[in-house]
């Protein structure tokens, strides 16, 4: 995660965007880990267009 905690939310954000689009798995202690980060990021929306 980045050092400023004003980017968390941003980053995660771009992280789980890039995983939709790409249609990259997640294990288990990563899903967890950016559902609890989510759950800190409640005006966070995720958009993505799929890759090709």
């Amino acid at each position: 995660m980045p050092p400023a905690k004003d980017a968390t939310c941003t980053y995660a954000t771009d992280w789980v965007t890039a995983k939709l689009r790409w249609k990259l798995t997640v294990d288990p202690t990563e899903a967890r880990a950016l559902r609890t980060i989510a759950a800190s990021c409640p005006e966070a929306t995720v958009t993505f267009k799929p890759a090709p």
